[in-house]
């Protein structure tokens, strides 16, 4: 049977597919349509393989012809597409660039880090005063029994001390079995984190404890149901007053500044003798904390002997601290979230 294609026709087919496909890369606009030229030049059923496919009608020896010349325009047309390709994404990646371009030279928006709230940059400022004179932190439960808040601080039944707590109870009900004995309350201060720590470590011991307390008081300018306390112990051989009244004296001074202090008798059931502590604070005295040596009766209730161990304590309020440091005048301030008031700080 004789030929119906010759060599010359074919090469002529691969010549004009070769300026067609040129072309046609050359003008394509986006990434979908060089992938849709690319499967009618290249493709299973593409132009190309049409033309392979009438090669078989060719000799024998010319049939290699054609394919080195359609391998050779295969790779061509692959080499332009890729170049083509990469082309069309410089091109939209400098679109998007231009497009989302900063001008350095526009006036910045100054968006402000986040700030401490007042009441905790107090409560860390105490801590790290402390620190420094070689306490250590002591944490407790804020649930606590009726032995460990007023008990064993010196405080039994119907001791007249304990009007001055007004006492958040809870119902035993409610609570989780287990644990210490005795009626379940909110700790009306940080004193309990003192007997638990001494009845797990022997003395000497410097310990501050830092937490939230609770009392049954009417919220007004000056008094709040929940309020942060700072307490500190002390119980080492031959400590008196002396050393009391120099760790409060250099506490205060490097809080406050270097400002008098003074020390007023007063009397708490856990402490003897007991004082309480003044600054004068822009011209006036203002109360601060209390004070006092720890009671030998405290010591004797944990099994700890007077005669060889003595101890001082002192406690604060931190809102106290807070307000008369910042000129806050009324404590309800540091228990809203108003943005006005907490970016001054």
């Amino acid at each position: 049977m004789s030929a119906t294609i010759t060599l010359q026709q074919l090469t002529d087919q691969l010549a004009a597919l070769e300026a067609e496909a040129e072309a046609a890369i050359a003008a394509a606009a986006g990434t979908a349509e060089l992938e849709r030229l690319r499967l009618d030049l290249l493709g299973k059923k593409g132009r190309l393989s049409a033309v392979l496919g009438a090669m078989g009608q060719l000799p024998g020896e010319e049939r290699p012809l054609v394919g080195q010349r359609a391998n050779g325009l295969k790779e061509q047309v692959q080499e332009s597409l890729g170049a083509r390709l990469s082309q069309l994404k410089a091109t939209a990646l400098a679109e998007q660039i231009a497009q989302e371009r900063l001008d350095v030279t526009a006036p910045s928006r100054y968006v402000p880090p986040g700030h401490r709230h007042p009441l905790q940059s107090t409560l860390e400022e105490i801590l790290d005063i402390f620190a420094g004179l070689g306490y250590q932190m002591a944490d407790g439960p804020e649930v606590e029994s009726d032995h460990y808040n007023f008990t064993a601080l010196n405080i039994p039944p119907h001791h007249p001390a304990r009007d001055m707590q007004d006492t958040f109870y809870l119902d035993p009900g409610n609570l989780v079995p287990g644990g210490d004995l005795g009626e379940r309350l909110l700790r009306t201060h940080t004193s309990p984190v003192q007997i638990r720590h001494l009845e797990a470590n022997p003395p000497p011991v410097r310990i501050v404890a830092p937490g939230r307390v609770y009392r049954r008081d009417a919220v007004d300018a000056t008094h709040s149901p929940v309020f942060h306390q700072v307490e500190v112990l002390a119980l080492d051989e031959g400590l008196d007053f002396s050393h009391l009244r120099g760790t409060v004296t250099t506490f205060l001074q490097r809080f406050f500044g270097d400002l008098p202090v003074r020390f007023r008798a007063s009397y708490f059931p856990f402490t003897e003798p007991s004082a309480e502590v003044d600054v004068q604070w822009r011209g006036r005295w203002l109360e601060v904390m209390g004070c006092g040596m720890v009671d030998p009766a405290v010591l004797e209730g944990l099994g700890i002997d007077p005669e060889r161990w003595s101890g001082f304590a002192a406690g604060l309020g931190v809102e106290r601290f807070c307000m008369v440091r910042h000129g806050i005048d009324d404590i309800r301030r540091l228990h809203t979230s108003d943005l006005r008031f907490l970016e001054q700080f």
